[in-house]
């Protein structure tokens, strides 16, 4: 799904965002290849407890990864990203949806990294929404708990690779 299939995620609003952001103590450019590194990505992406298991991934400008997010309980949820910008090594931008075409939830995420002067990194990254509704559906569901401990767990694993 692109863009033009939902303009909704061409206009940022503050009422469909949704921000996380955190220090992870480690330099930019090893935050940076944890997400852009296909041999990385999948051994720390996911909330606690949730196993990675990919399809399909190819982490380049016009690039997808389709993945499963297995729960712990085994629920599964088929996702897809479509990277759309990667500014190494300060931007990534990708569409983040259910791994199917035309899926209307899908919502546009901004990562940025950026370097203290003590060497750490400071990741933020924003989702947009279609819809006001669906930020507070998603948020309801955990987004905000979720992707925190998804950051946690990307802190721990370049921590481990430093």
């Amino acid at each position: 799904m692109t863009s033009s299939a939902n303009p909704a995620l061409s206009q940022w609003s503050l009422d469909r965002e949704v921000v996380l952001s955190r220090v992870i103590d480690a330099p930019r450019d090893l935050v940076f290849e944890a997400w852009t590194d296909p041999k990385h990505l999948p051994h720390w992406f996911g909330p606690a407890g949730f196993k990675i298991e990919t399809k399909e991934i190819d982490v380049r400008v016009g690039g997808c990864w389709r993945f499963d997010m297995i729960a712990p309980d085994g629920t599964l949820y088929p996702n897809r990203m479509q990277f759309r910008r990667i500014e190494k090594p300060r931007l990534i931008e990708i569409d983040h949806g259910s791994d199917k075409d035309d899926d209307p939830g899908m919502f546009r995420t901004t990562i940025t990294f950026d370097s203290q002067s003590d060497g750490k990194t400071v990741l933020t990254l924003r989702q947009l929404h279609p819809t006001a509704a669906q930020r507070e559906a998603v948020i309801g569901f955990g987004a905000v708990e979720y992707g925190n401990q998804t950051l946690d767990k990307l802190a721990v694993y370049v921590m481990a690779k430093r």
